[in-house]
């Protein structure tokens, strides 16, 4: 018999699980919290499950509140809260992801049937391990396998489908065959899935250290098809010149390359060349993608749209992609760069820069950041010193509403953005006399 680990329990669920025996009953961390300290990471939270019924959980712990209706309430143990959760199995679900009814049960066993993954289905109340379904042994084998029958498991809950994939690209594991078998077959059921939720998962994988590896998953499993067809426009789909993937491969490669921890640069750098099919003319090494960034961009919106992006998120992606073309030479201007800081905004400058250098290494180049790209970096910062917003400019709103007679609306705006203009010519121009001067000749004109 292989011997049970120690697994070391916070002093939060320790708690818990004290004031639970001392009402008689036993208590087991369960889920996540156990996985990651078996794999030495630190959990992001701990969950708690019990057979005592909810209302028992609140005589335990009167400041207790009722987390969900499926039986779980959130404690408070010190300054965490802890979600306790009563033993249980499910019915049928609805919407493929929400049980129609829940049954308390008696048994820790048949709670930990209900799971997704045998990784996430072991229990411990730092004495006893509870590992039915061989959780610990597809940790060593570092696999992502389904607890009992994985069509039942992905009938019940459709976003398991996209978990798995998550799950086995942030633990660097595989997907066992016959649960990644279930997932390419039920993968048109993620489309019941809101979009919401299939966002966040999308965008974990996104942030995992093997996002190239999790995207080539979803488009094995038919899953990205569901939800991302437009990416798969690329696939097969021939470049010219310098470029020896297809655009599928190179925008999956720029992912991969792509020198930020942000998801949303990451993003950008998965999408940035997402408009080349459909911009594209001629065949062969005569192939052209002119104004693939603009059609790029209007995609980009469309997918950051659909998904519930915020609207800073959305502006910030679609900017990106659509500046990602942004022309730099050593003997550019500092007019010239002024105007390019202006577009893309100078907080998203370095942004712009680790989608060049993800762009560069993702069409195989050896050398990502450039000497051209560091002067760029150099003389960005350099032109930032002239105004290049009209926060920056020597006048303001107030000042063109005093000096125009105007209320505040869209005119005050208009003569702000061209009096901006000139001083992007040149900067000599931003002073107080000179501009009132130049937004009476614009307003009259």
């Amino acid at each position: 018999m292989a011997k049970e680990p120690a697994i070391n329990l916070p002093p939060a669920v320790r708690r818990i699980a004290a004031d639970l025996a001392q009402a008689g009953f036993e208590a087991y961390a369960v889920g996540g919290g156990v996985r990651d300290r078996l794999l030495g990471r630190e959990p992001k939270d701990w969950d708690v499950a019990t057979p005592a019924k909810p209302e028992d959980i609140q005589k335990a712990f009167p400041r207790a509140v009722y987390a969900n209706r499926f039986g779980t309430v959130g404690v408070k143990s010190g300054q965490e809260l802890i979600e306790v959760t009563t033993y249980r199995a499910e019915t049928e679900y609805r919407d493929a992801r929400h049980p129609e009814k829940v049954v308390f049960v008696k048994r820790l066993e048949d709670d930990l049937a209900r799971r997704d993954f045998t990784v996430n289905a072991m229990a411990t109340d730092g004495e006893r391990f509870e590992d039915p379904f061989g959780g610990r042994a597809d940790l060593k084998a570092k696999r992502i396998r389904a607890v009992g029958d994985p069509d039942e498991r992905f009938q019940e809950d459709a976003l398991r489908l996209i978990r798995a994939v998550r799950f086995a690209v942030e633990l660097d594991f595989v997907i066992e065959a016959d649960t990644l078998a279930a997932v390419a077959k039920h993968a048109d059921r993620l489309n019941l899935i809101s979009a919401e939720r299939v966002r966040d998962e999308f965008m974990r994988i996104i942030a995992s250290d093997r996002p190239g590896e999790g995207i080539r998953l979803l488009i094995q499993t038919g899953l990205l098809e569901q939800f991302l067809p437009e990416l798969l426009e690329g696939k097969d789909f021939a470049q010219a010149k310098h470029h020896t993937h297809s655009v599928l491969e190179h925008n999956v490669r720029s992912l991969d390359h792509v020198p930020s921890r942000d998801p949303l640069v990451r993003l950008a750098a998965l999408l940035h060349d997402v408009g080349k099919p459909r911009s594209a003319r001629g065949e062969g090494e005569q192939r052209t993608f002119h104004g693939h960034e603009v059609i790029g961009a209007k995609m980009t919106k469309e997918i950051m749209r659909r998904f519930r992006f915020s609207n800073d998120d959305t502006k910030r992606v679609v900017n990106l992609v659509r500046q990602h073309m942004f022309l730099f030479q050593f003997e550019s201007t500092d007019k010239a760069i002024r105007r390019i800081v202006k577009r893309v905004g100078p907080e998203n400058v370095d942004d712009l820069i680790a989608l060049r250098v993800g762009d560069r290494l993702g069409s195989g180049t050896k050398v990502g950041l450039t000497g051209k790209l560091k002067k760029f970096k150099e003389r960005s910062l350099e032109v930032q010193k002239e105004p290049i917003s009209t926060r920056m400019l020597a006048v303001d709103g107030n000042d063109l509403m005093r000096e125009l007679d105007l209320k505040p609306g869209p005119e005050v705006g208009r003569v702000q953005d061209a009096l901006l203009e000139e001083v992007l010519d040149d900067p000599k121009r931003n002073t107080k006399e000179h501009l009132l001067e130049r937004a009476k000749a614009l307003h009259r004109g």
